[in-house]
């Protein structure tokens, strides 16, 4: 037992109460009444810690339960836009495609599946809140998978459930940048010339801010009518209110917005930096040719009744088309195997496909480049080459954990494992059956594989090229300034024993014989001694 200090004794600390100030906050304090420690409750202080920064997710907060349930709308209630919605059933012998949108899809979907349909593809063009509602409440889909779904910037990976599979990738496309175009771009307009013909390098063009005391008059007319004393203040609500708030979108309908236009490449993968991305967008490699590159999540789910559901943000029809011939053509693979995985395998090839007319605009732009470095070097050129690596690697951080994600789909084996819960808990619906991918599947998946690693390996040929490229214009320069530098010493070495010679006869002496003889003595000694000393160094 231990015994109380010697110190303490007649002190004027009472022992009914432990002594909380000299106790570090979060450590027990000894009791002197003898029971022994007691624990000391920490008192809460406002923390300065900045705990979002341009949060990727609107209203997200850091420690906030992960996931979103489909069964509650407030979670993304923002996010509605027009999705065009094709849903493709077929068996062998027969074929039937719906083309719907938001309104005609939950119609479709409350009727009974036919008897004959085998496998059902549901695409989905478009990202909004109530198409992903229903689905993700039709198939239980799980609430982590949603999450990354409506992320829009998820990384590569493949997550295996107990009634179905979710497979998330990224897509990139060649664009022309033409104001004809039928695309529409998230980027202004990427081109300046120089006489060259490559894009200008200089500073990027400041945007018009207005000055301070316009800002201020703007706040002040269109600020808030402040609340009459004794008014009730209100607040914002909490993280568990806007949970356990009731369904809001049962009776309002809500205002869909037509798609966001396409996200180029550095405004995917550049951060919330506008500047750069359009600094980097203005001075692309492929910019010269009015071409430009496209890049958007896609998210497929592959469940166990033999359904895939992909959403697309925008190019849903760039890998659909090729799909839906092969599946309106009765003697194709795709179409005899009524298979959920086949179709995956196919469409995850397409996205594949998109990217080899990249990879040769690249070819091409590197090509010219490497043209002009061969034929008139300049350190400009070390700028374009450092875009053109810069985009290499961007691409290649898209195309390269596809080989991971595709390996992960030939090493699975459908046994059975326990049940995952999707919503809350709620049991799945076939918890112990797992998703097959049919080793019919496993050939093309390794096709698949080998169009990613020819796409590889042109990236780093393509990356090697243009750093030797940077190397050779610094060699080039390097050589041309030795060669200035060598010239440069030829004629001081020529005038050195001419100057030497200068300050020698140039001496003031009273008797100085030499200088009674003209200039044509001075010469007969400086040929000669010039003569020898460049034999002398050279």
């Amino acid at each position: 037992m231990l015994s109380t200090p010697s110190s303490a004794i007649g002190s004027s600390t009472s022992h009914d109460e432990p002594d909380v100030e000299s106790q570090p906050l979060g450590r027990p304090a000894y009791d002197r009444t003898g029971t022994g420690f007691s624990t000391i409750s920490r008192r809460f202080t406002r923390s300065n810690t900045m705990t979002t920064y341009n949060p990727l997710v609107p209203n997200w907060q850091p420690g906030q339960e992960p996931g979103i349930d489909t069964t509650k709308s407030n979670d993304a209630p923002s996010l509605y836009h027009d999705c065009d919605i094709t849903v493709v059933d077929f068996s062998e012998t027969n074929m039937d495609m719906h083309n719907l949108d938001n309104e005609s899809l939950g119609a479709f979907i409350a009727k009974r599946k036919d008897d004959w349909v085998r496998c059902r593809w549901i695409n989905v063009n478009g990202l909004s809140w109530d198409v992903i509602k229903l689905l993700g409440s039709d198939n239980r889909l799980h609430r982590l998978a949603i999450e990354d779904l409506m992320h829009g910037n998820s990384r590569t990976k493949v997550d295996w459930y107990s009634d179905h599979t979710f497979i998330v990738l990224t897509l990139q496309k060649l664009l022309p940048l033409d104001s004809e175009s039928e695309y529409e771009l998230d980027c202004p307009d990427p081109i300046k010339r120089t006489a060259s013909g490559w894009p200008s390098v200089g500073k990027p063009r400041k945007r018009d801010k207005p000055g301070r005391i316009v800002q201020l008059l703007k706040s002040l007319l269109t600020s808030a009518p402040t609340p009459a004393r004794g008014a009730p203040q209100s607040r914002p609500a909490t993280a568990s209110e806007k949970r356990n708030a009731p369904d809001a979108s049962a009776n309002v309908s809500p205002r869909r917005s037509p798609r966001p236009p396409l996200r180029t490449l550095q405004r995917y993968h550049g951060g919330p930096n506008e500047e750069r991305a359009e600094f980097m967008e203005s001075h692309s490699a492929i910019a010269r040719k009015r071409l430009g590159v496209s890049v958007e999540q896609v998210s497929i789910f592959l469940t166990a009744d033999n359904t895939i559901i992909s959403f697309f943000e925008n190019s849903a029809e760039d890998v659909a088309e090729p799909i839906l011939e092969r599946l309106g053509t009765a003697d194709t693979v795709l179409r005899r195997s009524c298979d959920a995985s086949m179709v995956t395998q196919a469409i995850i090839d397409a996205i594949i496909d998109l990217a080899f007319p990249v990879v040769s605009a690249y070819q091409d732009a590197i090509g010219e480049l490497e043209l002009d470095v061969l034929t008139e070097p300049d350190i400009s050129h070390t700028t374009s080459l450092y875009m053109v690596t810069s985009e290499l690697s961007l691409l290649k951080s898209v195309i390269q954990p596809i080989v991971a994600l595709v390996n992960g789909l030939r090493d699975h084996k459908a046994e059975p494992f326990p049940p995952t819960p999707g919503l809350y808990g709620v049991p799945t619906k076939t918890p112990t059956s797992g998703v097959l991918v049919s080793s019919a599947t496993y050939p093309y998946l390794g096709d698949v594989e080998d169009h990613c690693l020819m796409i590889i390996q042109a990236l780093d040929q393509m990356r090697r090229a243009s750093d030797n490229m940077v190397d050779l214009v610094f060699n080039t320069i390097g050589a041309y300034q030795n060669e200035s530098m060598k010239q440069l010493t030829l004629v001081t070495t020529l005038f050195l024993p001419l100057t030497f010679l200068t300050g020698y006869f140039g001496q003031n002496f009273e008797q100085f014989a030499a200088l009674q003889k003209g200039t044509n003595y001075f010469w007969m000694i400086a040929v000669p001694v010039c003569f020898a000393t460049l034999m002398f160094l050279m």
